[in-house]
């Protein structure tokens, strides 16, 4: 079993990594692997898109690597390969982003990124820190999570999805935050799982051991 976290030189994956990893050996996971090598996700049994940073160039990082989205389009969408989208990664999954300038996404989860515009104008933006989840649907890899959970976020932007289905959890931020966002073998939480403690170990082992 093989786990590739995509590297696409958009933010730190050192702490990403440790935290698959050591899920990894805890559930019998396989190998995590760090790669920007399309062969590598080839070959992956999941795939891992991290990523920090804005929609755009984001997108021109990943773009700009020859065959790397082919590849992960290829193992994803063809292959029926699970699919965690981290933070940027999972904000990649949408149709478009409107982060400085409109720019396509994968267009795998219909829906737009868009800036919080929280009520109160007091309220700053980015949204940063801890905050609770509200489960809005169940899914295998939310095993273990309940509303009221704790997760870390640092987002300015957020994935207002086209189908109310496709949307399994949220956050309150001075108005609705989407959190996670999944369908058939896709998945992505808007936080990182990697720095939200134990409520994140247990979303990565849960992402380890699904068989969708």
């Amino acid at each position: 079993m093989l786990t590739v976290l995509v590297d696409y030189d958009s933010g730190n994956l050192h702490s990403a990594e440790k935290a698959f990893q050591r899920m990894a050996a805890e559930v019998g996971g396989g190998t995590v692997l760090v790669s920007s090598n399309p062969e590598d996700i080839a070959r992956a049994d999941r795939v891992v898109l991290p990523g920090d940073g804005a929609f755009p160039a984001c997108k021109a990082q990943l773009f700009d690597r020859t065959g790397l989205y082919e590849a992960i389009e290829n193992a994803v969408v063809k292959k029926g390969r699970p699919f965690l989208g981290i933070c940027i990664g999972m904000q990649m999954m949408a149709t478009r982003g409107l982060e400085h300038q409109p720019t396509l996404g994968f267009d795998w989860i219909g829906g737009e990124v868009v800036r919080i515009a929280p009520a109160d104008p007091a309220m700053k933006v980015p949204h940063m820190g801890w905050n609770d989840l509200v489960i809005d649907r169940s899914h295998p890899v939310l095993n273990g999570l309940t509303t009221g959970t704790h997760a870390y976020f640092v987002h300015s932007y957020h994935f207002v999805v086209d189908n109310p289905a496709h949307r399994l959890a949220h956050c309150e931020y001075g108005g609705d935050i989407t959190a996670i966002v999944g369908r058939d073998t896709m998945i992505g939480t808007q936080f990182h799982p990697e720095k939200s403690q134990a409520a994140g170990l247990r979303l990565i082992a849960n992402f380890l051991q699904w068989t969708p």
